[in-house]
């Protein structure tokens, strides 16, 4: 499935032909599974990003949905399969972390084994990386809450928001948060593999999809991938909610048939369980997550009690090496220089921050940040302070 494109007159065209009243798009809590959530839901006030005061749904979960399986992620040998990962250089498509991949990459110049065929794995919650290429495999902590927040009545933005790398993207039915793209390797040299349902473990020691994992099988049918995910797999079901508060369903209508008008953010509308409602729908290439969010987000969206990692709100602990990471899912923290930096680009610094990737992570991907700002490399450049110590 292609997404469709849609321009900036297209979206106010939505509105024009009655999106306002697409309010029955609802978040609807009783969708999610009985063990979602670490305590009940509440209704609280709550702050669009574009200043409207609203009312939010507070969710918190658990670091993991209990009884939920995971990995593998990284495989121990050349041996062995571990998960999946999208590769994007030379030959690039989405892959099974096994030995045939692992040495194509070797041939690339990306080497993540010894001679004797070990996988370098490292775990990057207690230790940083002492290879240039490693398979990053996070160890979860157990103690880790994580605090969403979604509109109860979505709110069409003047202009889509779009999705970079480790943006938010929105909550699953089993509370499992969801992101967009993971880093490259490219970007930082290292390879956090996602399971075979599309998801890994944040530093921060919890669990998150980088794809909707109900409809993955039909990503691995089209990319001739040999993975199977454990979860039930269907491609009409609704998977979870966007930040936006817009529900996300699988690659098929509600009703089992083929899609067809969506927008530019892979979304449309069309009649779903709720009714005539905005909804966003997967793909069949990977990520199958939406391109961007039609929808206004709710300020300061998402945290967790985690020590590291996206939305981090307390300082490393109990041997986990990273500091915190405060600023609602910036990937990391602002460094000095930043915000005057995002005010000469004219960008966000958040829109900055998740362009860059992950600081912890390692350099930058220039060019992949300037076009996903819209900007020439040599502006971003020129607008960024110079690093620490140089």
């Amino acid at each position: 499935m292609k997404r469709s494109t849609l321009s900036r007159s297209g979206v106010v065209l939505l509105g024009a032909l009655g999106f306002s009243q697409m309010a029955l798009a609802h978040p609807d809590i009783e969708e999610f599974s009985d063990t979602a959530f670490a305590e009940q839901p509440l209704t609280v006030d709550c702050t669009l990003e574009n200043g409207t005061a609203s009312t939010c749904y507070k969710i918190t979960v658990n670091y993991l949905p209990e009884g939920l399986e995971i990995g593998p992620f990284c495989p121990a040998t050349l041996d062995d399969a571990g998960g999946i990962w999208e590769w994007t250089g030379e030959n690039a498509k989405l892959y099974r972390v096994d030995g045939a991949f692992l040495r194509m990459l070797d041939d690339l110049g990306y080497r993540f084994f010894d001679d004797d065929g070990t996988v370098h794995i490292v775990d990057i919650a207690t230790e940083q990386p002492a290879v240039d290429h490693a398979c990053i495999n996070v160890s979860p902590d157990e103690s880790v809450e994580i605090t969403m927040l979604l509109p109860v009545t979505p709110l069409m933005a003047d202009s889509p928001t779009r999705l970079g790398t480790v943006s938010k993207v929105g909550v699953a039915l089993d509370g499992v948060p969801i992101f967009s793209d993971a880093p490259s390797v490219q970007a930082t040299g290292h390879m956090p593999a996602l399971d075979t349902c599309g998801g890994h473990i944040d530093p921060g020691g919890w669990y998150h999809w980088h794809a909707t994992s109900t409809d993955i099988e039909t990503v691995y049918e089209k990319e001739g991938v040999d993975a199977d995910c454990a979860l039930e797999q269907n491609s009409a079901a609704l998977f979870g909610y966007a930040f936006d508060g817009f529900a996300m369903f699988g690659s098929l209508e509600a009703d089992g048939t083929a899609v067809t008008g969506l927008d530019t953010c892979n979304g449309h509308i069309g009649t779903t369980p709720a009714g005539e409602t905005y909804h966003y729908h997967a793909t069949d290439d990977f990520p199958n997550l939406p391109a961007c969010l039609i929808g206004v987000q709710a300020m300061d969206n998402f945290s967790t009690t985690a020590t590291a990692g996206v939305g981090a709100t307390r300082a490393g602990a109990g041997g986990r090496n990273e500091p915190p990471r405060p600023g609602g899912g910036a990937p990391g923290q602002m460094p000095p220089g930043f915000e005057e930096a995002a005010k000469a680009l004219g960008v966000t610094p958040d829109a900055l921050m998740q362009a860059l990737g992950d600081p912890q992570a390692g350099r930058p991907d220039m060019a992949a940040a300037a076009e996903k700002l819209g900007l020439t490399e040599d502006a971003l450049r020129a607008a960024l302070p110079p690093p620490p110590n140089r």
